[in-house]
């Protein structure tokens, strides 16, 4: 074997020695890249999930605020039914009882018009129902005469009063 050879043989033994560190380095780098890959989908699923917890704590807090806000609006609404329905009611009682008067004054007022309405009977028995009108250019009062009752006074000028 000439030393070419021997070269030649050396090299393609370092090559291969090389090819097997290389193929040895590659397993341990394809070895360390998935134990890495699965760090990195557990940190990354752990991240997520908290984030994830994060979110929904953070959704629960605005959905309580939301519900919060709701119960305040609806006490809210309510409260303002509630005094405006007082407040309608109240108007038209206090105007009644401003307006309508009392037990006392309602019977006073019957009384009154039992009065006047006896007097008025009165005034018609005694012939109060008399025909009173302006008449004329001046507007003179007048009154309708019985023409055929009899005349009275010293110079016949009183005449007699036709009620109905």
């Amino acid at each position: 074997m000439d030393d070419i050879t021997m070269k030649l043989g050396l090299l393609m033994e370092a090559a291969q020695a090389n090819q097997k560190v290389a193929e040895s380095s590659l397993k341990k780098l394809k070895a360390a890249t998935t134990d890495l890959a699965v760090v990195v989908r557990e940190e990354v699923h752990r991240v997520v999930v908290e984030e994830f917890h994060s979110l929904a704590a953070d959704s629960k807090r605005a959905a309580d605020a939301l519900h919060a806000a709701r119960r305040a609006a609806n006490v809210r609404a309510l409260l303002w039914s509630v005094g405006m329905t007082l407040l309608c009611s109240a108007l038209p009682l206090a105007l009644a009882c401003w307006i309508i008067p009392s037990r006392a004054g309602i019977a006073a007022l019957r009384a009154r018009h039992d009065e006047l309405v006896t007097r008025i009977a009165n005034l018609e028995e005694r012939g109060g129902r008399i025909d009173l009108r302006r008449c004329g250019d001046g507007a003179r009062l007048c009154v309708r005469v019985d023409r055929k009752a009899p005349t009275y006074g010293e110079q016949s000028d009183y005449l007699i009063v036709r009620g109905y």
